[in-house]
């Protein structure tokens, strides 16, 4: 049997329990976005962004923090990351009086791992991702530390849960959500908690071309990994899918989607030049998809996107992004 997610009313005591912990993202009409769609398209950006360490992940790392036990706590955390779920590690590990440390992919930024380290986080860094998490075992079971997944189980579909009823607060009937993928734990907790308040809505999930775990999974019935994660949204470069994000995206989710790097590149690129923002690949991730496989789709439709996080310095968005290119 699917497992279910965590009921509303969880959602609503923990969004509770953050209050002073952090903050409600605000949420942003897109009028830059609505006039390059037309049609009556509304677009509404949920800035997730804004969020206490620059991505969603702080909620996810504060609601499996709060879980534990005290003699677990004295022991300490453990996280693997490219970099925003070791930032939310320590900074959750901080609030709540404990240590963490967190394995990071050798192409982690850094400007992520000065991030973690100002919040007290202790990195160790490894080639990549598989080889992550098999250190953070050995770490896990040499010095009993908690090993806080970046995006499966119950208290991070809650902490990400909050997200979704925040947006069913901040924007009155809207049609279709749109959510970035990486691992499933942000699209598994807000579908959740958006489905058990806005069941006629229909959400759908993006994820890279390179790094497409969830897509492979929803095809074959049962979570898949795959060999290499390709594509520059990094945070999106979970190489698998697990049971428990995997049964609530296929219980909640309408729709998947694929976008490629250069609409990731050419998003962020539009993003600066008509909204200014300076995102990360995976924040534009949303938007991509609204541009370009849910175009039509979605054309006269109320619609939320969700700018999940943008932990990146100018450098390497420089580098990223194409700012001299005009979508149409």
């Amino acid at each position: 049997m699917a497992p279910k997610g965590p009921h509303i009313n969880e959602i609503y005591a923990l969004r509770e329990r953050l209050t002073d912990e952090t903050v409600v993202t605000p949420v942003l009409r897109c009028a830059a976005l609505e006039a390059l769609l037309g049609s009556g398209t509304e677009v509404y950006a949920k800035l997730e962004f804004l969020q206490c360490t620059g991505t969603f992940k702080a909620r996810g790392a504060l609601a499996t923090l709060h879980s534990l036990s005290d003699q677990q706590l004295q022991a300490g955390v453990t996280a693997v990351s490219a970099g925003n779920h070791a930032i939310a590690t320590a900074f959750a590990a901080r609030i709540v009086g404990t240590t963490a440390k967190v394995v990071m992919i050798g192409s982690a930024n850094p400007s992520r791992i000065q991030s973690c380290r100002a919040f007290g986080g202790e990195v160790v860094r490894v080639d990549d991702t598989h080889e992550a998490f098999a250190e953070a075992e050995r770490i896990q079971a040499e010095e009993g530390r908690y090993f806080v997944h970046p995006f499966e189980g119950p208290t991070i579909a809650l902490g990400t849960g909050t997200i979704g009823a925040e947006i069913c607060e901040q924007v009155p009937d809207f049609d279709a959500l749109v959510v970035p993928i990486g691992g499933g734990g942000l699209i598994g907790g807000v579908s959740n908690a958006v489905k058990q308040l806005r069941p006629d809505c229909s959400i759908f999930g993006v994820e890279p071309v390179g790094a497409d775990s969830m897509h492979r999974s929803r095809a074959s019935g049962k979570p898949e990994a795959i060999d290499k994660v390709d594509t520059i949204a990094d945070s999106l470069g979970a190489p698998f899918a697990m049971p428990y994000s995997f049964a609530l995206t296929q219980a909640n989710v309408d729709e998947l989607v694929l976008v490629d790097d250069e609409q990731l590149r050419r998003t962020m690129g539009f993003l600066f030049r008509s909204m200014k923002l300076a995102v990360e690949p995976a924040c534009a991730a949303s938007t991509a998809a609204l541009l370009w496989p849910l175009r039509e789709t979605l054309r006269g439709k109320r619609v939320v996107l969700v700018m999940c996080g943008s932990n990146i310095d100018w450098e390497t968005f420089e580098q990223q992004a194409i700012l001299d290119d005009a979508i149409a």
